[in-house]
């Protein structure tokens, strides 16, 4: 996929095509339309997420937290895979979308876009750890070539997606800092390099350690953790040439077309009750209950102002997936 593509895609009138599918059979109806359970909540709850890595069982990092939710609201909870974070911001303007577990990037996006949406909670690695992640610029192990981000001018360079915090909004800025590019515009990037978007985090990843890019961009946990668990990396395959500055977490949003009393009530409900915790407590999961694709512990309060880092950023990189 070109970056020029992925972009476009953005704009809202080609979004509402990429929805096609994500709409079709998921959609949890107009606000007047929609039944309620005894609590006030809709009774079927969309959840879109996007997976990433390129699983095919995306629900089964949510199956906790919809058990816990479908327990909680008597709601009927549908997690809803969409090829990339535009499908799903679209999906929330739209309606057709009642919750959403976002990138920081994309619930920038969302929110410049006029999405009418408020943040549940962002996900943290454990309890006692606050909410963040990190991005990591990546080159094959013994490849000698690249030692720093300098290194990556003229390569082929793997992003995951323009909507993409962590693999493409930071590694922009830091490719900036390093004086590879001087914008994270799509001219900018195709003099400076050759961008291929991998679509998910493991892809990039993999592809630069099958040589499909001489350099990479992808999330810490996917490189650390994720693949090297997996089989599909071991050590060494991989060496660490960046690491960016803390991210602010992914986070669970809501729209506010559900109502403030239910937005409130949701809120609640992930802060307090989305964490391997409680979930093994009540039985909703077992082994390490490791939450969405991030293998989270669980959700903590997050505001919209801990995402203005992120809107900093997109002031630095004048990146056009900033404006959707």
């Amino acid at each position: 996929m070109t970056a020029t593509t992925t972009k476009r895609r953005l704009a809202a009138s080609a979004v509402a095509a990429a929805l096609g599918a994500l709409a079709a059979g998921c959609s949890s109806g107009s606000d007047d339309e929609t039944e309620a359970t005894a609590g006030g909540f809709p009774s079927t709850i969309v959840l879109g997420a996007i997976p990433a890595e390129n699983s095919t069982d995306l629900a089964a990092g949510y199956d906790p937290i919809v058990k816990m939710l479908e327990a909680e609201t008597g709601a009927t909870v549908e997690v809803s895979q969409a090829s990339d974070y535009a499908g799903v911001i679209e999906g929330l303007i739209a309606g057709n979308v009642d919750m959403a577990f976002l990138g920081s990037f994309a619930y920038v996006i969302a929110t410049e876009n006029d999405a009418d949406i408020t943040p549940l909670g962002a996900v943290t690695a454990a309890k006692d750890e606050e909410p963040g992640y990190f991005s990591y610029g990546i080159a094959q192990g013994d490849n000698a070539e690249i030692s720093d981000l300098a290194d990556f001018a003229g390569k082929d360079v793997c992003f995951v997606d323009p909507g993409s915090t962590s693999g493409f909004l930071y590694p922009s800025a830091g490719l900036i800092e390093a004086g590879v590019v001087s914008t994270a515009t799509e001219s900018a990037m195709a003099e400076a390099l050759n961008p291929i978007f991998a679509g998910a985090h493991d892809a990039s990843a993999l592809a630069v350690k099958n040589g499909d890019c001489d350099a990479g961009f992808a999330m810490q946990s996917m490189v650390d953790r994720t693949l090297i668990e997996s089989g599909e990396l071991a050590e060494g395959d991989l060496k660490t040439v960046w690491e960016s500055p803390q991210i602010s977490g992914s986070l669970f949003v809501a729209r506010d077309g559900l109502g403030e009393d239910v937005v409130a009530e949701l809120t609640t409900l992930m802060t307090e009750k989305a964490n391997a915790d409680y979930l093994l407590g009540e039985g909703f999961c077992e082994g390490d209950c490791l939450l969405t694709d991030e293998d989270a512990w669980g959700v903590k309060p997050a505001t919209d102002a801990d995402y203005d880092g992120v809107r900093e950023v997109c002031r630095l990189t004048e990146s056009a997936a900033c404006e959707g």
